[in-house]
């Protein structure tokens, strides 16, 4: 799903957190492994649709991993990556800029 036009690190990075919705969800499996309602719940006003559709790109990019326990109904756990984990300084660094900034708007 990553797509760059350049060789630049900072745009592949951008490419991997894509939008509104990927720091959100990283955020959160940072804290631990998820179950999709805890997902939904967590990422205040995102739609089932698009966290489908962002979970499934994280998936691909190699950022989480999706794991499906064969029971019924299915249950199925999002955890993060090496790699993944490796976007943590990145998100913590995003936290302190909107705090030092969000009260400033």
């Amino acid at each position: 799903m990553i797509r760059t036009y350049t060789d630049c690190p900072v745009e592949y990075t951008a490419s991997l957190l894509g939008n509104k919705w990927k720091p959100l969800i990283l955020r959160e499996l940072l804290e631990g492994t998820k179950r999709y309602n805890e997902l939904t719940r967590k990422v205040v006003g995102v739609s089932p649709k698009v966290l489908t559709e962002n979970l499934r790109e994280l998936e691909e990019d190699g950022i989480l991993n999706r794991k499906v326990y064969p029971e019924v109904p299915p249950r199925v756990e999002y955890s993060l990556t090496e790699k993944g984990n490796d976007l943590k300084g990145i998100i913590e660094a995003m936290k302190v800029f909107g705090n030092k900034y969000k009260k400033n708007k």
